[in-house]
């Protein structure tokens, strides 16, 4: 079996949309940011888009490289690190990642919308990175 490159960059360009949408929220201010509901609807949204588009990468990474079925979200990506097809400190921030998404999905009245924010202007990076990766492999 060979890497799909029209599902890879199909998924790509879903999570380049969302990053090019997100990046105008790194400037707003918490109180900015907070004051506005329908803000903060869409940018949990994004990033929910975001995270599952990393999710389809990474379970068909998995296939591809014939790896251990994951039982979690969280799982694929420390399988992609332990198996070294990313390297382990991504591996560790996409699973935080994925996590993540489990609190946006079932625990979502929970969710500290303060940390939607700074999730933003701080953990994007990591997303970037792993596309970067998966370019390199495909």
């Amino acid at each position: 079996m060979q890497i799909d490159k029209n599902l890879i960059q199909g998924k790509i360009d879903v999570i380049e949309r969302d990053l090019k949408f997100l990046k105008g929220y790194k400037k707003l201010s918490i109180k900015e940011f907070l004051n506005n509901f329908k803000d903060i609807q869409a940018v949990k949204y994004s990033l929910l888009e975001i995270i599952e588009a990393c999710i389809d990468i990474g379970a068909h990474l998995i296939s591809i490289y014939n790896l251990e079925r994951p039982k979690t979200y969280a799982e694929i990506f420390e399988l992609l690190g332990q198996n070294e097809i990313i390297n382990l400190k991504l591996s560790k921030n996409l699973t935080n990642m994925a996590r993540f998404r489990n609190v946006l999905v079932h625990i979502y009245n929970k969710v500290n919308d303060s940390k939607i924010l700074e999730y933003v202007k701080k953990d994007l990076e990591n997303v970037k990175d792993f596309i970067k990766s998966v370019l390199v492999l495909s």
